[in-house]
């Protein structure tokens, strides 16, 4: 033992003559030690994996391939065609505008080694814990990733990005690999490329664009989604103040004089949008729609989309989708007389049908054609629904005295019988389009709870308006596809189906997961579901009915506006009802005065869609409505009738 006392070990852990935590906290030596043995490995795993991933060839462009969307009966509507592309070298771009896509992504293009260490660390970091996809990529990187590899994002793409890229930087010259990039990056409106984006946003060759064209278009490389300015309002705010900072950012970095700067003052707006002939008429509003549903459940973007290589079954039935659009445009041409009647200017209408039994969007109604008209009134959240909106107020009445029913059985305060409850007579004032009694029933119910069931049973939270005495009302815009799918939960037993546009989907063939019919939830007591479709099928018989008192066969349960609503906007929801009426004595329906009318036999099997049909004023640039006084005549009642004409024309189409 004293022969072996004093002698230093290989490894001084924990070490010696140390006591407490000191005896366990590493030396300066210890860390530099491991650091360093860290470093040496880590550079030999990259010296490995560098050798070993080579340069792949040129990937085929998914985009070569054409999109095919299909009918609900698998039958082709339409394919979208190979990627608008078309290549051009350097010296067709002006300097300004290769100097705006520098300044925007990536500054030290000409001094980098291509890659970038921090930005790819915290694109694997935010990968790994779940995070939102992060850039932070240098123009060679996402050269490589358009050139080489697939869109995944995945830890595995991005450590071959990583490698690769450095390899391309040391094979290819910084001229040769800002040409590639330029003529492979997605700008938004289907167009790949510097060439096909100057078109698209322009109208001109690349050559023609000028510093503050350039700038928008660099602007656009951050992803059109966000900064296409011709999308929304939201979007040209993000894409003045980025072509702004672009342009600036030449200027910090010696690029452009503040006397050039100053030239460019205002923001130089690109072409409105269009779409190619072959999503005219209703097609381009059923892609919108398909598009939508894909990109919520799956993460795609329009960009991996105009790649192409997919094959999309949508829901849409061909012969109900030209039914009701021939529907809109008999009414139209019927009731809708411009030239004679200045009020009849501006109309549009929109209309959606949803299958109560699955969610189904089986037709819609965008606009009069998708290549003119870019709005889709199916989708836009922009109409009030008027007394449509009422039926909400109602069901959550039913509902708060169902639970006050079950939770106090013998209640001293349960009504006699022979007596109407508070929920019945909101039913009659529903049923003669009355307003104070809902105003009324806001306050006692509260405006929470009633906007709370509004969304559960199938509006969007986004639409509905501030929580203000008149809510009830129906100042909440939600679109004609919503209305369909909320009014489908009275229809289904409160058995909501959230409203779905694609029912599957492939790449390649394989199966693209997380399509297809969501999970249902029951939201309403099947009785309240109930008791709302037998109030909605008298407000359906008195909107239907004929003169002469007939009643519309089958019965139908809707919703409507009211002449007394005084907004800009007029609807009509209908669908099959199976409901039974029960709002108590003094109704009329036993005697035939103004009550319900009898039912056909099979009404309301549960096949027929709900279908919303919406109509309103607005002119192209202006943000507000335009009144719906004199629309379709005196007799229409501010247009009221004609969503219910468009509604029996679709029903009874042919």
């Amino acid at each position: 033992m004293k022969g072996t006392k004093g002698r230093r070990r290989f490894l001084d852990y924990p070490r010696q003559g140390r006591e407490g935590p000191r005896r366990w906290l590493p030396s300066w030596r210890q860390w530099l030690g491991v650091l360093s043995l860290g470093t040496v490995g880590l550079a030999g795993l990259l010296a490995v994996v560098y050798a070993k991933i080579d340069v792949p060839d040129e990937n085929e462009l998914a985009g070569k391939q054409a999109t095919v969307y299909h009918w609900s009966d698998g039958s082709e509507m339409v394919s979208v065609g190979a990627v608008n592309r078309q290549n051009v070298t350097l010296d067709k771009v002006p300097d300004s505008v290769e100097n705006s896509v520098i300044a925007a992504e990536n500054a030290t293009f000409y001094s980098d080694s291509g890659v970038s260490l921090k930005g790819i660390g915290r694109a694997v970091v935010s990968m790994v814990t779940g995070g939102e996809t992060q850039g932070g990529s240098t123009i060679t990187q996402q050269y490589v990733k358009n050139t080489y590899l697939s869109q995944d994002q995945t830890v595995t793409r991005k450590v071959r990005e990583f490698i690769i890229a450095l390899k391309v930087s040391n094979q290819q010259s910084k001229h040769d690999i800002l040409r590639g990039y330029l003529n492979t990056s997605w700008f938004g409106r289907d167009s790949y490329g510097i060439e096909a984006a100057a078109h698209a946003y322009y109208g001109i060759d690349a050559r023609e664009l000028n510093p503050s064209q350039g700038a928008v278009l660099a602007a656009v490389l951050k992803g059109s989604e966000q900064y296409d300015p011709g999308l929304s309002r939201a979007n040209h705010a993000r894409a003045v103040a980025r072509w702004e900072w672009i342009l600036d950012r030449q200027v910090a970095t010696g690029k452009m004089s503040k006397e050039e700067r100053a030239k460019y003052r205002t923001f130089p707006e690109p072409r409105k949008l269009s779409k190619p002939t072959s999503q005219a008429g209703q097609t381009g509003y059923l892609m919108d729609v398909a598009n939508k549903f894909i990109k919520a459940r799956t993460g795609l973007t329009d960009k991996d989309l105009a790649r192409g290589g997919y094959h999309i079954q949508t829901t849409f039935d061909k012969e109900r989708t030209r039914r009701l659009e021939k529907a809109v445009n008999d009414v139209r041409r019927k009731e809708i007389d411009p030239k004679h009647r200045k009020a009849d200017a501006f109309v549009q209408f929109g209309a959606a049908s949803v299958r109560p039994d699955d969610g189904a969007i089986v037709a819609l109604y965008g606009g009069p054609d998708a290549t003119k008209h870019f709005s889709n009134n199916a989708d836009t959240s922009a109409v009030p629904a008027g007394s449509a909106f009422k039926p909400f107020v109602l069901a959550a009445a039913l509902q708060e005295e169902a639970y006050d029913t079950d939770e106090s059985e013998d209640s001293t305060t349960a009504p006699v019988d022979g007596e109407k409850t508070a929920a019945q007579d909101l039913g009659l004032a529903l049923m003669k389009g009355q307003n104070p009694p809902f105003v009324q029933a806001g306050k006692r119910i509260g405006l929470e709870r009633i906007r709370d069931l509004a969304v559960d049973v199938g509006l969007r939270e986004e639409s509905m308006a501030q929580l203000e005495q008149t809510f009830p009302l129906g100042t909440s815009a939600p679109s004609a596809i919503r209305m369909a799918s909320a009014y489908t939960t009275f229809a289904n037993g409160g058995l909501h189906q959230e409203p779905y546009a694609v029912s599957g989907m492939t790449y390649d063939g394989k199966k693209v997961p997380g399509l297809g019919r969501p999970e249902a939830e029951q939201v309403l007591d099947a009785g309240v579901a109930e008791d709302v479709s037998a109030a909605l099928e008298l407000v359906g018989w008195r909107a239907l009915s004929a003169e002469n008192g007939a009643a519309a066969k089958p019965p139908v349960a809707a919703g409507r506006t009211e002449p007394g609503d005084r907004m800009k906007s007029a609807w009509f929801i209908g669908s099959p009802s199976a409901a039974e009426p029960d709002f108590g004595p003094g109704t009329g329906a036993e005697n035939g005065k103004g009550g319900r009318p009898g039912r056909a036999p099979g009404a309301g099997d549960g096949n027929e869609p709900t279908t919303a049909v919406t109509m309103f004023r607005n002119k192209a640039g202006t943000p507000d409505l335009l009144p719906m006084q004199g629309v379709g005549g005196e007799k229409s009642e501010l247009g009221t009738t004609l969503p219910p004409k468009v509604w029996q024309a679709y029903q009874q189409g042919s």
